[in-house]
């Protein structure tokens, strides 16, 4: 297994058809080989253990992921958005490399130790160059060499790399995609950034169905819908804050005006019940598909499809109305189950953290080795339950959870409950210490434009829907809540904010 092997086969396939469009540029399969195949020799030439890419979204993307997977190195995207004190520590741990970046980090990067660094215009030429040698060496086949080290966004605490190896990605690929799948006229438009999982995923998974990816590297509502309806895009992915700011922007309209959208995959965060059924209403032609995933399972392991959606959305069985803010159900080739503290396997509607294994489950980091348990098991630090039809839903990370005297409380429970108000635009739920009760429930709230509630209102919101013990008992208002740039809710800043202020 090689990520390479993908690409070999589209481009024996459907070489003349466009794999990657940024702007005006674009490659077709059989170009983004030729240039694979290019930049993997000079990557070989160098003293580099690893190719790495420190930028936003361009061609340079695919032609490296290809490129390493050639040359037998890791391919490592980092945040464009690190401190330099961050970027110096992750360099370190990855030396020596080859850093592809733009022009002005190249000049402030130049002097960097063991990291060799080239401008995202100088690679792609050389890689695109007529001339240029392009490698004869054969990929090796080996399923445990190393595809992707991806750095976790650090929401609990540094970030450390997860370690995807070719088997993990390519098997979860060949399990969910079918080759040449894609009718010549898809897109896919894709925003999330290049060290998010899904941008790996949405590489390969639309390299081997045939899917044209249009890439927008900066995020804006305006730009998404501009670019989707110029492009006639047929599938999207967006991480849930871009899919608010989508229906933000629409807001007031009868539709979205994209009849070529035929998909929307949605992860990499919590989706607000207010947010996805808003966007069922402005986009009634299109399917819609929750896909849950980590880092370290090569991306998703459950979906909620687009005929669970419209179910969900079409009842008043209360059961069936719930799985609209689940994450549905496994996929064919993953197991998942919810284990208490002790590892005990939990029944249905018992909440506890969330195990999965399967072929795709990396769950490695780099210097720390496997965090597998048992006979192949990832404990994913996620909180959740599944229902007797098991529909998975999720409660927030394990060390979210607040014990108010002794119970467990889900913030996620609350965050939903404040969501349906209609003055509330965003909500974040944190335990703070208290003498009494070891911990209290404190909640921020961030209202719609033009919008304000009192607080005794939203307390008593909460108290109607679930029940006392579950009230915030303090709330604060502020102008928006902190996200990482891959859209998980920042608990842990909240948290500190409310503890420093």
């Amino acid at each position: 297994m090689n990520l390479m092997m993908l690409l070999e086969m589209a481009s024996d396939a459907m070489g003349d058809r466009v794999a990657f469009q940024n702007g005006d540029d674009s490659l077709t399969f059989r170009e983004l080989y030729r240039a694979a195949g290019v930049a993997a020799v000079q990557a070989r030439a160098s003293a580099a253990k690893h190719l790495a890419m420190l930028d936003v979204t361009s061609l340079a993307l695919p032609v490296g992921v290809f490129a390493a997977a050639w040359s037998g190195l890791p391919f490592v995207p980092l945040s464009y958005r690190l401190t330099r004190e961050e970027l110096d520590s992750l360099l370190g741990q990855i030396a020596p490399s080859r850093l592809i970046t733009d022009a002005e980090r190249a000049e402030s990067l130049s002097g960097l130790a063991d990291t060799e660094v080239v401008t995202r215009d100088d690679f792609l030429k050389a890689a695109s160059h007529p001339s240029a040698e392009v490698s004869t060496e054969p990929w090796s086949m080996d399923p445990d060499e190393i595809a992707v080290l991806l750095f976790t966004s650090g929401t609990t605490g540094p970030p450390k790399a997860a370690v995807i190896r070719h088997k993990h990605l390519v098997s979860y690929i060949l399990g969910a995609v079918e080759f040449m799948s894609a009718e010549e006229d898809d897109a896919a438009l894709v925003c999330v950034p290049p060290y998010h999982i899904a941008a790996m995923a949405n590489i390969a998974s639309s390299v081997y169905a045939g899917r044209r990816i249009v890439q927008m590297p900066n995020f804006t509502a305006e730009g998404w819908i501009e670019l989707a309806r110029a492009e006639r895009i047929t599938n999207a992915f967006v991480v849930p804050t871009m899919l608010a700011r989508i229906v933000d922007v629409l807001e007031g309209e009868s539709s979205a005006g994209l009849p070529d959208l035929r998909a929307i995959s949605y992860g990499g965060g919590k989706m607000p019940q207010s947010v996805i059924e808003r966007a069922m209403k402005l986009f009634p032609e299109t399917n819609f598909a929750n896909a849950y995933g980590l880092t370290e399972t090569s991306s998703t392991i459950a979906i909620l499809g687009p005929e669970d959606h419209r179910a969900a959305m079409a009842t008043d069985d209360p059961v069936v109305r719930r799985r609209i803010v689940s994450v549905g159900q496994p996929l064919p080739a993953v197991e998942v189950e919810i284990r208490d503290e002790g590892g005990r396997v939990l029944g249905e509607n018992e909440r506890g953290e969330i195990y999965v294994r399967g072929e795709q489950v990396s769950g490695e980091y780099l210097g720390q080795g496997s965090q597998l348990v048992g006979d192949g098991w990832f404990p994913t630090r996620d909180g959740g339950s599944m229902d007797a039809d098991g529909y998975l839903f999720l409660e927030g990370r394990i060390d979210d959870i607040i014990v108010r005297g002794g119970e467990n409380i889900s913030p996620g429970e609350i965050e939903d409950v404040l969501l349906e108000h209609t003055a509330v635009a965003d909500a974040a739920v944190v335990g703070l210490p208290d003498e009494q009760w070891g911990e209290k429930i404190v909640g921020v709230v961030a209202c719609r434009p033009g919008q304000s509630v009192r607080v005794a209102e939203l307390q008593q919101w909460v108290k109607d829907r679930l029940r006392s013990s579950r009230t915030p008992e303090s709330l604060e208002f502020w102008g928006e809540l902190p996200y990482s740039e891959t859209g998980k809710l920042l608990r842990r800043k909240v948290r500190a904010q409310l503890m420093n202020g």
